[in-house]
C-alpha cells in the first residue's frame, strides 16, 4: 500500500438545498468529514450510503486522474463573484439547477412555438394536451384554458407555494403564474394591471377568476387583523354573488348571467387595504322564465329549500314547486349542487362581509316577495280587461311590500300612459299586458337587489389606507350565438367586440413598441381590426344599431310592434359590409362569426322602463329597505325619454374600456371542450369554433409576427450559459463580458445560423420555435451528460475507497489481527514448561492458536450441527473443538483408538461420539467432565499426541485420548480450569485409571519406523521429535505481489461537442467577449505546391531566370497518366470560424475536398491553406463537372537553342537562373493515418452524443448543432416554397 498521503486528495459535497456544504479530507487517520464553504459544485443524482440527505453536487479535485480546473483560469472564480458583468454593468446570472419536478412536455406549451399556425394545428396541441390532464397552454402571455370537467388536483397550497416568485418560463402554464406575473409587475413596475377572462359559458371563467383571488389573498402578505379581514371578505364576494348571479343553464351548471370587474386595491408594500366591483348585464329576465332543463338564479333554491323557521313562517315560504318562477322549467335540483350547503355559505358569506341580521332580513323578505309576484294570476272579465284569480296571493305580496292590496293591483292592472303632448292616459291592461307589467315589477326588484347588494359590498370593502396601484379581473360571460338571439345577445356579444378590440389594440401596440424599442426589424402582418363592427353598433353618426332602437322608440313607443318595424327599416337604409338585413331580422358580422338577430321585441327591451304605476306603488310602501332600492322620486309631469338599455351598456362599456386601457392586461381565454360536461370528450367542431370567436389564430399570429422566443440577455444566458465551454465551466458561470456577448457566445457556440435570431438592446430575439426546442434540447442532455461524468467520477472514488480500505484492512489483518493467536501460541510454549519434545508442524510461523476448529459456535455450518445435536447450552460457549480420538477398551480384545468430537468450554469438556444407526448418523455426548473434576493431565516427554484426563471417578475409568492441537488444549484448559487448578504431568509414561480406581501405566516408546505414532500392547509407539525448548519460527514473508492500480485507465475521458477530440490538453482558456471584427477576420492564406510541379523533379523543372536573358524552354512533359477519379467536391454553404488548431476556416462558396467522414458531425476537410475538421452541417456536395475534352496529340519540341556562354561563374548564372521551389505545406496528412486528436475544451459536458458509458467503445451521433442547421434549412425552403399559397406566413 502506498503510505504517502495524496497532495491534494478532496471532495467537496452539496445539500440539495444548496445550503449545506461538506469536504472529506484524507488524513493520516482516516477520511474526516467537515462543514465548509465551497463555490464550485456539479450537479449529481446519485446517493450516498453515509448521508441521509440527496447529494445534489459534487466535485473531485485529485491530482491523479480527476478533472482539475487549468492553471491559467485563475480568475474564475472573480468572474463569478463579480467580474460578469462587462461594459459596466454586471448581470445577476444564477447558478444554473437540474429541474428535477420537470416532466415530458406533452405538446408545446406555448402555441407560438407550433411549426404551422392554423386551427386544425392549434386544436391538435390543445386536444393532446387535454387528454394527457394538461389543461393549461400559452400564447405568449396568454393563457388559453381547457374546461377539464373534473378535479385534476392542481389547485392545492403545494401548487400553489411552487408558483411564488417564479418566473413565467419557469414553470409550466397555469392560472397561478398569470396571478404571480400581475403581482410582481404590479410592485416592481409600479403600474396597475388587470386580467381579462373570456370565453363562452361553462368554459371555466369563473373558475378561474376564483383561482386568481385566492393565488392574490395568499401571496399579496399582510399579517395584521385588518389586512386579513379584507382578504376574507374579498373572498367572500365570490360565493355571495355566485348565489344571487350565477344559474344553471344547458351549457353550464354555474353559469355567470352577469359581468364582474373585480379591482383588489394594494398600498406601496404590495398589500391589499380594499377592493372595488363593478357588475354588468345581469340577465334579469332569467327571473321571470327560463327554458326546460334551466334554473332561476341559485339563491331562489338555496332559500326556499334551506330557509329557517322563521323564514318560512314570516315570509311565508314554501318548496321550490310551489312558485312559478322556480317550477316552470321542471328542474329543481343539479347534479353536483348541494343548495343547502351552498345556502349555508351565502349566510356566512354575508356575515363576513358585514351584513348585519336586520338587512339580511331585508334581502330574503325581498327575494319572498319575488317569489310571490310570480304566482299572481289573472283571468280576463267581462270587459275583455285582467281580473286577479286569486286574491290571497296579492293580499299576502302587500303585506311582504308593505302595501295595500289594491294598490298592486292597481299598478299591476292599470297602465298609465304619459306621451309627449297631451294628458296622462290610464288604460286598463288586458290578461297578457298584466302578466307582463307583473314580470316587470319582479324584475325590476330584483335587479336593482342585485345593484344594492355590489354596493353594499363596496362599502365593506372600501380601501382602509392609501392606495397606490390595483389589479383588476374581469369575470363576464363571452361570446354567444343561439337559435334565437335578441336584444340581451346583442350586449353580450358588443361588449366582447369593445374587449376584442383593445386586446388587438394592446397586443399589437406592445410588439410594434418593443420592437422599436430593441430595434428589432420586421415586417408586420395583416389582421382584422373589428372597429368597424364596434361602430356598427355605437356609433351615433351616422346612426348604429343602438341609436337606431332608440329613433325607433321615441318614433312610435306606445306600440311595441310599431317600434320594431321602424326599426327594421332604419336596418335596411344603413350601409355596412358588416350588416346584412333580412326578413324580420339583421345578421351582424362578429369576429367571432355571424350572428342573426331577432327584431321582434328588441326595441321594448332596449327600453327597460318601469311604469310610473310600479315607480308610485314602490313609493307608497311603507318598507325603507325597498325605498332604498328604488330611491329616486317619480316625477308625474316628466315627459323625458330616460336612458335606454343600449345607452347603459354602452357607457358601461366604455367606462369598462377606459379602465382596462389604463392597466397592463393579461389574458385568460377560456375554451368549453363539450356540452356534456364530460371530463373525457373532447367536441373537435365545438373547440374549433371557439378558437376561431376567441381569435387564437390572430393572436399566435400577432405574436409571432416577428420572433417567436424572446428573452432578457441576462435570463437568456442564465438559461443557456452551459451550452458554452466559453461560458461555463463545472457548472459554474465563467463569462468576463456582459451578457449580451455572452448571448452572442453561447449562440455562435452551439451553431445557430444568424439569420435565426437578433440581437436587441437588452433582449435576444429567436424567430423560429425550433430553434428554441434544439437550445432546450441541449441542455437538457448536458445535465445527462453531465451526470455520466460525475458519476463516473464518483464511482471512481467508490473504487478508491473501497480499494484503500482493502489495502489497510489486509495490512491490519496481517498485523494486528492474528496477535492476540500468536500470543496464545506462545502462552502454550510456557505451558509445556520446556519438558516435552516438539512435532515440526507445532513450530511453524504461520501456526496460530485458533480454538474453535469446527466452529461450534457458528450459527450455519457443519459445527452448528454439531451445537445442536448434542443441545449444548446458548450461553455455554465453545473455546476450544477438533477431531480426534479415545482408547476404547473391549472385553477379550485389545484397546483400540476411536474417533471422537472433542469439546471445551468454559466448564465442561466433552467427548462426542457419532454411530451410524439404521443407517443415520447419530451424534450424541459420551462423556461431559467438569473442568473441576480434572484432577490433573497426563503426557510423555515425546511429540506424540496422548494424553490423559485424571478424573478418579469411582463409576468411569479416565480417558486416554489422542489430538493432533494438544498443546492448544493444554493452553485453554489452564486458561479455563476453575481457581488456576491445573496440573500438568509430563513424564516418559502415561498414567490414567483404566478402570475405576485402578491406576495403569502406559509406556511411549521412540522406536516407530512411521511418522504417525500408535498405541499397541500398552505401549505408544513414536519417534524422535524437535528439541523440547524449541519456539516457533519467524512469521514467513509473504510473495511479493505488486499493488493493483486504483482503477482501470483515466477517470475522466476526453470528450468534446458531438465526439470531436478532446481540448482538455489546453493550459490557457479565453472567457473574454469576442469582437466582431476578430470573429469575422479573414484566415490567413498559406503558399501551397501545386501538383504538377511538385510531380516534376527538381533538376527538370522550368525555371525563370533572375537575369533578362531568355531562358531556356523546358523539356517536353512525360505522357501524362490516366486520370485518377476526381474527389468529390463540397461547397461551404456558411461561413466558420475554426475555434482551435485542428479546427479549418471556411468561407461561403467555397469548394473544399473531404478526405475523411465522421459519424458525429464533424468531417476531415482538406483546403487550400490546409486540413482540418468541419461541422458536416455547413457542407453540400457540388456535381461533378463534365470530363474535359481529349487533348490533340503533342507535336515534337524542337531541339533547344545553344547555351549563351558566361563569363567567370562557370555555369554559376545559370544556376541561378533556376526558380526556387515553391514552399510545400506547413503540415501534411500523413498517409494512411488519421490526424492527431486537436486538444478538446475543458470539460463543460457539451459532448452530445450521449452514449454516457467510460467504456472504451463509443457510438457515435450527429451532432446537434449540425442537425439544427439542416433542420432549419429544411424549413427555411419549406416555407419559401408555401409562402405565396399559405396565409399563415
Amino acid at each position: 500500500m502506498n503510505s504517502r498521503k495524496p497532495r491534494q486528495e478532496i471532495y467537496y459535497i452539496q445539500h440539495w438545498q444548496g445550503v449545506l456544504y461538506r469536504q472529506l479530507e484524507w488524513k493520516r487517520s482516516g477520511w474526516f468529514i467537515r462543514p465548509i464553504r465551497v463555490s464550485e459544485a456539479l450537479l449529481f443524482e446519485d446517493c450516498r450510503e453515509e448521508e441521509p440527505a440527496k447529494i445534489n453536487a459534487v466535485v473531485a479535485e485529485i491530482e491523479y486522474g480527476i478533472s482539475r480546473r487549468p492553471k491559467g483560469d485563475k480568475g474564475a472564480n472573480k468572474a463569478q463573484d463579480g467580474g460578469r458583468g462587462g461594459g459596466g454593468s454586471k448581470p445577476n446570472i444564477k447558478k444554473a439547477q437540474f429541474d428535477t419536478t420537470k416532466k415530458k412536455e406533452i405538446g408545446v406549451s406555448d402555441l407560438t412555438l407550433i411549426s404551422k399556425v392554423t386551427p386544425d394545428a392549434i386544436n391538435d396541441n390543445l386536444k393532446k394536451r387535454f387528454e394527457a390532464g394538461e389543461i393549461y397552454t400559452y400564447i405568449g402571455h396568454v393563457l388559453v384554458s381547457v374546461n377539464p370537467f373534473r378535479d385534476l388536483g392542481i389547485y392545492t397550497q403545494q401548487v400553489l407555494d411552487s408558483y411564488k416568485g417564479k418566473n413565467r418560463l419557469e414553470m409550466p402554464p397555469h392560472v397561478f403564474a398569470v396571478a404571480e406575473a400581475s403581482y410582481y409587475n404590479m410592485n416592481a413596475y409600479k403600474e396597475n394591471q388587470c386580467v381579462i377572462i373570456s370565453g363562452e359559458s361553462g368554459a371555466g371563467k369563473t373558475e378561474a377568476a376564483k383561482q386568481l383571488m385566492q393565488y392574490i389573498a395568499n401571496v399579496s402578505g399582510g399579517s395584521n387583523s385588518s389586512i386579513q379581514k379584507i382578504k376574507d371578505m374579498v373572498l367572500a364576494t365570490n360565493p355571495l354573488l355566485e348565489s344571487f348571479g350565477n344559474a344553471k343553464t344547458l351549457r353550464n351548471n354555474n353559469s355567470s348571467r352577469f359581468g364582474k370587474y373585480l379591482q383588489l386595491q394594494f398600498n406601496a408594500q404590495g398589500e391589499p387595504v380594499g377592493a372595488d366591483i363593478t357588475n354588468y348585464l345581469l340577465e334579469k329576465s332569467r327571473v321571470v322564465g327560463q327554458i326546460a332543463n334551466e334554473r332561476n338564479f341559485h339563491i331562489f333554491y338555496q332559500f326556499t329549500k334551506g330557509a329557517s323557521q322563521t323564514y318560512r313562517q314570516n315570509f311565508g315560504i314554501q318548496t321550490p314547486e310551489t312558485y312559478l318562477y322556480t317550477s316552470r322549467s321542471k328542474c329543481l335540483d343539479v347534479d353536483g349542487i348541494d343548495d343547502l350547503a351552498e345556502y349555508e355559505d351565502t349566510l356566512n358569506a354575508m356575515r363576513v362581509i358585514g351584513l348585519s341580521q336586520a338587512e339580511q332580513d331585508e334581502i330574503f323578505r325581498m327575494l319572498a316577495a319575488i317569489l310571490w309576484t310570480g304566482n299572481i294570476q289573472f283571468v280576463e272579465d267581462k270587459d275583455g280587461y285582467a281580473a286577479v284569480s286569486d286574491q290571497s296571493v296579492v293580499d299576502f305580496l302587500a303585506y311582504l311590500l308593505e302595501v295595500e292590496p289594491q294598490q298592486i293591483v292597481q299598478a299591476i292592472t292599470i297602465r298609465v300612459l304619459t306621451p309627449r303632448n297631451g294628458e296622462v292616459i290610464e288604460s286598463p291592461a288586458n290578461p297578457s299586458q298584466a302578466l307582463a307589467t307583473r314580470d316587470a315589477l319582479a324584475k325590476s326588484i330584483y335587479n336593482n337587489l342585485f345593484d344594492w347588494i355590489v354596493e353594499r359590498v363596496n362599502v365593506a370593502l372600501k380601501a382602509r389606507g392609501t392606495t397606490a396601484h390595483s389589479i383588476g379581473i374581469l369575470d363576464i360571460y363571452g361570446f354567444e350565438i343561439f337559435e334565437k338571439n335578441s336584444f340581451e345577445q346583442l350586449c353580450i356579444n358588443y361588449v366582447n367586440e369593445k374587449l376584442q378590440q383593445i386586446f388587438i389594440q394592446l397586443t399589437l401596440k406592445t410588439e410594434q413598441e418593443e420592437y422599436a424599442r430593441e430595434q428589432i426589424q420586421w415586417t408586420p402582418i395583416k389582421y382584422f381590426d373589428n372597429k368597424i363592427v364596434c361602430d356598427l353598433i355605437e356609433a351615433t353618426r351616422p346612426p348604429g344599431v343602438f341609436s337606431a332602437m332608440k329613433d325607433a322608440t321615441k318614433t312610435a313607443h306606445a306600440d311595441p310592434a310599431a317600434c320594431d318595424r321602424t326599426f327594421m327599416t332604419a336596418i335596411n337604409g344603413m350601409s355596412n359590409p358588416h350588416l346584412t338585413p333580412r326578413q324580420g331580422n339583421f345578421i351582424i358580422k362578429h369576429y367571432a362569426g355571424d350572428v342573426a338577430y331577432t327584431v321582434d321585441g328588441i326595441t321594448d327591451k332596449n327600453k327597460d322602463q318601469l311604469l310610473k304605476g310600479l315607480l308610485n306603488l314602490f313609493s307608497q310602501s311603507g318598507n325603507q329597505f325597498l325605498h332604498s332600492l328604488f330611491p329616486h322620486q317619480v316625477d308625474q309631469d316628466n315627459r323625458k325619454q330616460p336612458p335606454s338599455a343600449g345607452d347603459k351598456i354602452k357607457a358601461s362599456a366604455n367606462d369598462l374600456v377606459a379602465t382596462l386601457m389604463k392597466a397592463q392586461p393579461s389574458y385568460i381565454r377560456t375554451i368549453k371542450p363539450n356540452e356534456n360536461k364530460s371530463p373525457s370528450e373532447y367536441n373537435v367542431p365545438n373547440v374549433m369554433h371557439q378558437i376561431k370567436y376567441l381569435g387564437l389564430q390572430e393572436n399566435v399570429r400577432i405574436r409571432r409576427a416577428g420572433f417567436a422566443y424572446r428573452q432578457t440577455f441576462d435570463k437568456f444566458v442564465e438559461r443557456f450559459y452551459l451550452l458554452s465551454p466559453q461560458t461555463s465551466y463545472a457548472g459554474d458561470y465563467t463569462w468576463t463580458g456582459d451578457s449580451k456577448s455572452g448571448a452572442k457566445q453561447i449562440l455562435k457556440d452551439t451553431s445557430i445560423p444568424l439569420e435565426e435570431f437578433q440581437m436587441g438592446v437588452t433582449k435576444a430575439f429567436i424567430k423560429a420555435p425550433e430553434t428554441l426546442f434544439a437550445l432546450e434540447h441541449m441542455r437538457d442532455r448536458y445535465w445527462h451528460n453531465m451526470a455520466i461524468r460525475i458519476q463516473r467520477v464518483w464511482r471512481a472514488f467508490l473504487r478508491i475507497r473501497i480499494e484503500a480500505a482493502t489495502r489497510i484492512q489486509r495490512v491490519w489483518r496481517k498485523k494486528r489481527v492474528g496477535a492476540e493467536f500468536l500470543a496464545l501460541r506462545d502462552k502454550g510454549h510456557r505451558v509445556l514448561q520446556g519438558r516435552k519434545e516438539r512435532r515440526r508442524f507445532s513450530l511453524l510461523g504461520s501456526r496460530r492458536f485458533m480454538g474453535d476448529y469446527l466452529g461450534v459456535n457458528a450459527t450455519s455450518g457443519p459445527g452448528a450441527r454439531i451445537r445442536n445435536s448434542v443441545n449444548l447450552p446458548a450461553n455455554e460457549q465453545v473455546i476450544f473443538s477438533c477431531r480426534g480420538e479415545v482408547l476404547e477398551t473391549k472385553f477379550g480384545r485389545s484397546s483400540k483408538p476411536s474417533p471422537r468430537i472433542l469439546l471445551l468450554t468454559r466448564s465442561k469438556f466433552y467427548v462426542i461420539s457419532q454411530h451410524l444407526v439404521n443407517k443415520q448418523v447419530q451424534v450424541g455426548i459420551e462423556r461431559a467432565i467438569p473442568l473441576g473434576a480434572i484432577k490433573f493431565v497426563s503426557t510423555s516427554t515425546c511429540h506424540d499426541d496422548w494424553f490423559s484426563l485424571g478424573v478418579g471417578s469411582p463409576q468411569e475409568p479416565d480417558p486416554l485420548l489422542t489430538c493432533v492441537f494438544k498443546t492448544e488444549l493444554f493452553t485453554h484448559l489452564q486458561s479455563a480450569m476453575p481457581g488456576g487448578g491445573f496440573s500438568l504431568r509430563i513424564a516418559d509414561s502415561i498414567e490414567y485409571a483404566r478402570k475405576p480406581n485402578k491406576m495403569q501405566i502406559v509406556k511411549v516408546m521412540k522406536d516407530s519406523t512411521v511418522r504417525e505414532d500408535f498405541y499397541k500392547s500398552g505401549a505408544i509407539h513414536t519417534t524422535q521429535g524437535e528439541p523440547p525448548n524449541s519456539v516457533s519460527r519467524p512469521m514467513p514473508k509473504g510473495k511479493p505481489i505488486p499493488a493493483k492500480p486504483f482503477t482501470k485507465g483515466r477517470l475522466i475521458k476526453p470528450g468534446g461537442p458531438g465526439g470531436r477530440p478532446s481540448k482538455l490538453s489546453s493550459t490557457t482558456r479565453n472567457t473574454k467577449p469576442v469582437s466582431q471584427s476578430h470573429a469575422l477576420a479573414a484566415p490567413t492564406t498559406r503558399t501551397v505546391s501545386h501538383p504538377i510541379a511538385a510531380a516534376i523533379p527538381s533538376h527538370t523543372r522550368n525555371t525563370p531566370s533572375s537575369s533578362s536573358g531568355r531562358s531556356v524552354p523546358p523539356p517536353p512533359p512525360p505522357a501524362p497518366p490516366a486520370a485518377p477519379p476526381r474527389e468529390p467536391q463540397y461547397r461551404v454553404l456558411y461561413d466558420f470560424n475554426g475555434q482551435s488548431s485542428n479546427e479549418v476556416t471556411l468561407k461561403k462558396d467555397d469548394l473544399i475536398t473531404i478526405i475523411q467522414k465522421e459519424n458525429n458531425g464533424w468531417w476531415l476537410a482538406k483546403t487550400a491553406s490546409g486540413q482540418g475538421w468541419a461541422p458536416s452541417a455547413y457542407l453540400q456536395e457540388e456535381a461533378p463537372p463534365p470530363p474535359p475534352p481529349v487533348a490533340p496529340a503533342a507535336r515534337p519540341m524542337p531541339p533547344p537553342p545553344p547555351m549563351a556562354k558566361t563569363n567567370g561563374t562557370n555555369g554559376s548564372a545559370a544556376i541561378r537562373s533556376k526558380p526556387t521551389p515553391p514552399t510545400p505545406p506547413a503540415k501534411r496528412p500523413a498517409a494512411g493515418r488519421k490526424p492527431a486528436p486537436p486538444p478538446a475544451p475543458r470539460d463543460s459536458g457539451m459532448s452530445l452524443n450521449g452514449n454516457g458509458t467510460d467504456s472504451g467503445r463509443s457510438t457515435p451521433t450527429p451532432s446537434l448543432a449540425g442537425g439544427l442547421a439542416e433542420a432549419l434549412r429544411a424549413r427555411q425552403s419549406a416555407m419559401q416554397k408555401g409562402r405565396d399559397d399559405e396565409d399563415d406566413w
